[in-house]
Parts: C-alpha cells; structure tokens; sequence
C-alpha cells in the first residue's frame, strides 16, 4: 500500500511525482461521494440467496424433531432424578403418616437392592468383601439383622407399660371373696368386675392409640422411631462402619480417640436426615391439601428441603456409599434429586407436591 504523504510534502515535491496520489485528509462519509448530495436516494437491497424449498422443509423438520427431541430428554432426566420432596414410596416413609410401624419389614439385602436401583447402579453382580469394608475390626465382628421395630403408644407409652398397668388395676379392683360370704353376689360382683375390666381396657387402648393422635403426638413418635431405626446405637449392630481412608490407615498418623457415645444417637446425620423426612412429609401434605395458599408452610417446606439436601450431601462425601448410606437411602426412598441439583418448589398442580424444579 502507498504511504499517505502530509499536503506541504506534496507541494514541495514536483508536479510529477507520482507518491502524492490523494489529500492528506478526506472527510468520512458513509454514502458515496457521487450519491452524498442527492436527495431521497435509498440504497438497494440485497437480493436473498435462493434456496430450494425441498431443503427448507427438511431443516425444519430436523428442527422439530430436535426440539421435540430434547422434550423427551428433559422428562427422562427429571425422572431420573425422581422426586424431591416425596421420593420413591417405602413402607417405612408411609408409616409416618400413622406413625405406627409398617406391617412388613424388609429385609438388608432388599433395602440394599432397591438403594442400588434407585441410585442407578448394576444389581446383578455384588462388590467383594475388600470393597465393602476396610476396617481392621469390620469382618471380625458379628452382625445380626435388625429386630423389628416394637409399637409405640401415645404419651411416650410403650405396650408392656399398659399391659403392666392394666394388670395392676385388675388386680387392686377385684372383689374379695372376704367380704362377700354369699357364692352367687360373689360370681355376679365378678362378672361386673370383668366386664367393666374389658370396657376400661378398651377406652384406654383407644386413647393411647396414636391413630387418635393428634399431629404432634404422631410426630414426637415418629422422631422416637427415627431415633430407634437410624441411630447407630442400633445400626452399629448389623451395618459395618465405612471404608478407612489411606490417612486413617497409615500408621504413623495419630488421631485423636473419639469420645465413647453417652446413651442414644440423636445427632448424627442419618438421624436428622430421618426426622426432616418425616416433617417434609407432614408440610408436602398440608401443601397439597386445603392449605395451598400458605406462604409461612411453603417456606418451611423449602428451608426443610434445603437443609436435608445440605445433610445428604454431607454423609454422601464421608460414607462414600457405605452399608449406613444405602440402609438410609433405601429405608427413607429418597432419589438422587433430593440431594443433587437445585430444588425449587413452585405453584403448580396438585400432583407430587407441586412443580419442583430441579
């Protein structure tokens, strides 16, 4: 390209020099300078490409089979993932709403099963013993299946206690045959006693039932029964501790003695994870039902969520799917969307707890 030369270098070089071929400066336009002056011009357009309409019918249906394709795959992936807020339907997680235990338990194996199949993994073939637990203590030690979970009564009463307390006052109101000389006042003060037994049995059966609870006795239950199943007071009797890590395992590491367990396990983390699930349960319902509109329950609802979601989250990065994980996945029915992914609950249609988005 030419350099552009300033106009006194150009006046003073000669008339035929051919290095000035144009002024130093030149105003911008953005029209011609043929065209700059004329009024009312418009520039013409382009013409557009022509295209054959046999390809234009075929991009659009590749465009809509892709976007109808992408359709299908986000409800599969939202599948996937299940639900959030009910999860997969267990018998256990549909006790809460009794709060009475489940008429069938399953056993440790179908609970492992069905937290596998949940999770999206192989079935069919079973991890060795190397990977299921390295603890030096783990294989020694004797595991047992967990007892079935004994009834719970109103009032913090358990079935002995009432049996017990009926036999006392069966026993305290009965008629001495001391002081009734006569055998046929005696065999009718009898049968009046046995019959006024019975009905006193049968009001007091139905009053501490919890199926005539009210909703805070059936919760205060259902956090004893979360505490009885999930506690590791209990679970440390059938589920083998977690894997030990390469740190834990050097022997030139020295850690810290953990402090021995003072009575019954009520903070770890499948604890909690127990009692949220069971009031979620309780708020999803009072969601869907006559209090739709209740902003303060949808609130609670979503900060109950979250806060599972935070401790799920938690035991998954420390058991690394040990025995604790799965008995708690697949006892509780929860899905990978209650803990991966963001949860949003949304107005919506009476159907799963509402829109969840994820």
């Amino acid at each position: 390209m030419i350099p552009r030369l300033s106009s006194w270098l150009c006046r003073s070089l000669p008339q035929t020099s051919e290095l000035c071929l144009r002024p130093a400066f030149r105003p911008f336009s953005s029209t011609s300078s043929t065209l700059a002056g004329a009024k009312g011009h418009t520039p013409k357009k382009q013409r557009p490409r022509y295209r054959d309409p046999y390809a234009n019918k075929h991009a659009e249906a590749r465009r809509a089979a892709n976007i109808a394709r992408q359709v299908v795959l986000r409800e599969e992936r939202a599948a996937a993932l299940g639900d959030p807020i009910r999860g997969i339907p267990t018998p256990f997680l549909e006790s809460f709403d009794t709060a009475l235990p489940p008429p069938a338990t399953a056993s440790a194996a179908e609970l492992d099963l069905s937290a596998e199949s949940a999770a999206g993994r192989d079935t069919t073939t079973s991890p060795p013993d190397s990977e299921v637990s390295t603890s030096p203590d783990s294989k020694s030690k004797p595991l047992s299946r967990p007892d079935p979970e004994p009834p719970l009564l109103n009032h913090f009463l358990a079935p002995p206690d009432l049996s017990a307390a009926l036999a006392t006052s069966h026993a305290l109101t009965q008629p001495l045959p001391s002081f009734i000389s006569d055998p046929s006042l005696l065999s009718r003060a009898n049968a009046n006693h046995a019959a006024a037994h019975t009905t006193a049995s049968e009001a007091l059966s139905r009053i501490l039932s919890l199926s005539n609870a009210s909703s805070r006795a059936r919760t205060q239950a259902n956090v004893q029964r979360c505490i009885e199943t999930f506690g590791r007071h209990a679970t440390d009797t059938f589920l083998r501790p977690r894997p030990l890590t390469s740190y834990e395992l050097d022997p030139n590491v020295v850690t810290d003695k953990k402090t021995p367990r003072a009575g019954k396990d009520t903070g770890s983390s499948e604890v909690q994870i127990a009692i949220l699930t069971a009031k979620i349960r309780i708020l999803a319902n009072r969601w869907e039902g006559a209090e739709r509109n209740d902003k303060v329950n949808k609130r609670n609802l979503r900060l109950l969520l979250h806060r599972r979601q935070k401790l799920l989250k938690y035991m998954q990065r420390k058991e690394r799917d040990g025995e604790r994980w799965r008995h708690l996945v697949g006892m509780l029915g929860l899905t990978e969307a209650t803990w991966n992914g963001q949860i949003a609950v949304e107005d919506g249609p009476r159907v799963g707890g509402g829109v969840v988005r994820v």
